[in-house]
């Protein structure tokens, strides 16, 4: 069942020399169930893309255009109360800085316990069995106990294991992680995703994931959805992108990964910079760091074309880049 779906979603800000696009036309699906990831560099629009979802972006300055459907419901054009109440109770989300996101003047419990009462109506009794409940859920130690405690007092892991309790707290039906293993060190990166895997699999939410980290998303993802310079370039299974990429940004990032049976090899880097979103090159954004770029790339923006197998790839080239992969 489609539970989220996205269709032409444009984000634009104001820039000193006129509007700044910094998404321009994603489409994207998620399903009960799936975990859909989107892969690309900082600055590439993905965060933006997520907070147009949930509603946090500030409009204006922002100006956003296109459609974003929750079960069918379209988000864009709800007034702003309801789409605040669809926001925290239907969409969870899971943000990269928890020190940030947290409160850091009220306790862990404090804030747990506010979410409930105010959103579900729950005495304070109630509250608090049940913010002790979501802590243990997300396996913090001694839960009634840290009840007590502020967010300077917990590990980072702790702080985001906290966040996914704050996230998960009013049973959403799609949860947004936005970086969800920033500064984690790869044990604890591991256990946050295995958590969130296990949430997913136990409530049959849907999972939208955010990030740059190959190694996350060859480990929970479904799908993936390649951006870059506010674009969908590419998107398949993960099997699919992992297995034969068929645009030269995907197989860029593919490279650029540490293998431990080329250790004797130089890592591979992507050459050049991601391009200024306000300053976006003629024809495809990525020609000029593309190895595979001719005159048709510098001159004509390559749509995103259906492939065979229900993938898509944003290249003048795809059949050359499938090639190479086999």
């Amino acid at each position: 069942m489609t539970l989220l779906e996205i269709t032409d979603l444009r984000v634009a800000f104001p820039g000193p020399n006129g509007a700044v696009q910094a998404v321009n036309g994603v489409s994207l699906q998620v399903h009960s169930g799936q975990t859909l990831a989107i892969l690309g560099e900082s600055g590439s629009g993905k965060s933006v893309t997520a907070q147009a979802v949930t509603g946090i972006l500030d409009v204006p300055p922002a100006t956003i255009t296109g459609s974003v459907q929750l079960r069918g419901r379209e988000l864009l054009t709800l007034p702003r109360k309801q789409r605040d109440r669809i926001s925290g109770e239907e969409i969870g989300m899971v943000f990269q800085d928890a020190m940030a996101a947290l409160n850091p003047v009220f306790t862990v419990g404090h804030q747990l316990m506010e979410v409930l009462r105010v959103r579900r109506g729950m005495s304070r009794a109630d509250a608090r069995r049940r913010a002790i409940e979501l802590l243990e859920r997300v396996r913090i130690p001694a839960a009634k106990d840290r009840m007590r405690d502020y967010p300077h007092q917990f590990s980072g892991g702790m702080r985001q294991r906290i966040m996914i309790a704050l996230a998960i707290s009013l049973e959403p039906d799609l949860l947004i992680a936005d970086e969800p293993t920033t500064a984690l060190d790869v044990t604890v990166q591991a256990q946050v995703m295995e958590l969130l895997a296990e949430i997913q699999q136990e409530s049959g939410m849907g999972l939208l994931l955010i990030t740059h980290d190959l190694g996350v998303v060859a480990e929970v993802a479904d799908d993936v959805a390649v951006m870059y310079a506010g674009r969908i370039v590419e998107r398949g299974t993960v099997e699919q992108i992992f297995a034969g990429p068929a645009h030269p940004y995907t197989e860029g990032l593919l490279a650029s990964m540490p293998r431990v049976d080329r250790r004797d090899e130089r890592l591979y880097a992507i050459p050049g910079a991601p391009p200024n979103p306000a300053r976006l090159p003629a024809g495809c954004p990525f020609h000029l760091r593309c190895p595979r770029a001719t005159d048709e790339c510098r001159l004509t923006l390559p749509p995103l074309l259906a492939l065979p197998a229900d993938r898509f790839s944003a290249c003048h080239h795809h059949e050359e880049v499938l090639g190479a992969a086999r």
